[in-house]
């Protein structure tokens, strides 16, 4: 396919785009404002200062991100940082953590004439893609105005590799133009090489998901929501918390929470949804199994008889693991391909995942062998790994060291992908 036919396609799709965007807004009302800014119509203050653009799709970008931009906007404090995202969710992330230090607006979708208004207004120094956002109008567009173009921490697993293969030559002119990839691990690095990207343009840096910025008011955060929980129970809880669970997944955790509340009754589940559109669905598949709930964003006090917290905010995953005993991390039940295992391994806590996390295939190997994780198939096994962690408190607490030094031995990507931003930036 070559990019005319691309973005052919692309123009015929986007009134079924626009009816997708509507529908999503019925649950998530924030998908149907701002929709100018999708294609490349906002306000913008020139102020004369060079741009450094950051792209990060959702929340999980924007997070791990964050270190990074802190780093650049003391390293460059005479530059403007501008953060695009794909959801609200991650634009709601960037308000969260940064306020008004940078600014922000919706990623233009990749319709060549979204991307010249963009591209016009903005007028970048960089641009900095999060994880792997490959549009081949906006690197083509950037190669064509000399603004390089870096993709840093950038993760393939094989199915997505096999998906850019098939656009073969629209795919290998795209990998030529960007100026560097720089990839968690080799693995990833030689299935961008497999696909045309030259390999002087390929650096493995490892994941800047390991340089994890734990501020102390996160720890304290979570001993916070752990007192104002316990608070309301006649007995020491422990507390297991399902985090970033998808559609398919939340009725095996919740067999596996029956399970072990009929072993332990003083356990206590905290179900938190990857998605807010699922917040109650979620909330009436928890009551339909006969748990009691409370939920969080409703400032609910716990009682002796509550059994399950729906964690249903956003941004406060951190400060969950703060307030929990062990965690599983979800959409690896389903194969969704698994998320961050780092942020929970991060503050020490016993990490348990299915099986399902491609997504981060050689973080989750090496956790597994560092004593850090372990890995459950069903829902009977994660109820038999969970009763496990709470009645061995030695291997609990030795398997959360585990995890935390595994972190701390890995550190290291943030450095060497701002002297990869420096240099570009020459």
């Amino acid at each position: 396919m070559n990019r005319f036919i691309y973005s052919t396609l692309l123009y015929l799709a986007s009134p079924f785009v626009l009816v997708r965007l509507a529908i999503r807004a019925r649950k998530a009302p924030a998908y149907g404002v701002r929709k100018a800014e999708r294609f490349g119509f906002f306000s913008w203050k020139n102020d004369n200062k060079p741009v450094i653009w950051v792209h990060s799709v959702s929340v999980g970008e924007t997070i791990a991100s964050a270190p990074m931009v802190k780093a650049l906007q003391k390293q460059y404090s005479n530059h403007r940082i501008l953060i695009t995202t794909m959801t609200p969710t991650g634009s709601e992330q960037v308000t969260k953590l940064h306020g008004d230090s940078v600014a922000h607006v919706y990623a233009p979708y990749d319709l060549p004439d979204a991307v010249h208004r963009f591209l016009s207004k903005v007028s970048p120094a960089i641009a900095i893609m999060i994880d792997t956002e490959l549009w081949p109008n906006i690197i083509a567009a950037c190669h064509d105005q000399k603004i390089p173009v870096a993709v840093v921490n950038a993760r393939l697993s094989e199915r997505s590799a096999k998906g850019y293969g098939r656009l073969g030559k629209l795919t290998r002119q795209m990998l030529q133009q960007v100026s560097t990839i720089a990839a968690q691990d080799q693995e990833t690095g030689q299935r961008f090489i497999a696909l045309g990207l030259p390999e002087s343009k390929l650096e493995v840096t490892g994941s800047v998901k390991f340089d994890l910025d734990i501020a102390p008011k996160t720890l304290s955060a979570g001993q916070s929501l752990r007192q104002r929980w316990q608070a309301g129970m006649n007995t020491n809880i422990q507390l297991l918390v399902a985090a970033s669970t998808h559609e398919g997944e939340d009725q095996s955790i919740i067999d596996a929470f029956k399970t072990i509340l009929s072993n332990r009754p003083n356990a206590r589940l905290l179900l938190v949804p990857r998605h807010p559109e699922r917040f109650d669905s979620v909330f009436q598949l928890i009551e339909k199994n006969n748990l009691t709930a409370v939920r969080h964003s409703q400032g609910s006090e716990t009682t002796p008889e509550t059994q399950v917290i729906l964690g249903d905010t956003m941004g406060e995953m951190m400060d969950f693991y703060g307030a929990s005993d062990m965690a599983f991390v979800g959409g690896s039940l389903v194969a969704t391909g698994g998320h961050n295992m780092l942020e929970p391994a991060a503050l020490g806590l016993p990490v348990l995942s299915g099986p399902h996390v491609f997504n981060f295939a050689e973080i989750s190997d090496s956790l597994v062998k560092s004593g850090g994780m372990e890995l459950v198939e069903s829902s009977e096994q994660l109820a038999e790994a969970v009763l496990e962690l709470m009645d061995n408190k030695e291997k609990s607490e030795q398997m959360g060291l585990r995890a935390q030094s595994f972190v701390n031995k890995n550190k290291g990507a943030l450095t060497k992908t701002l002297n990869i931003i420096q240099r570009h930036l020459k």
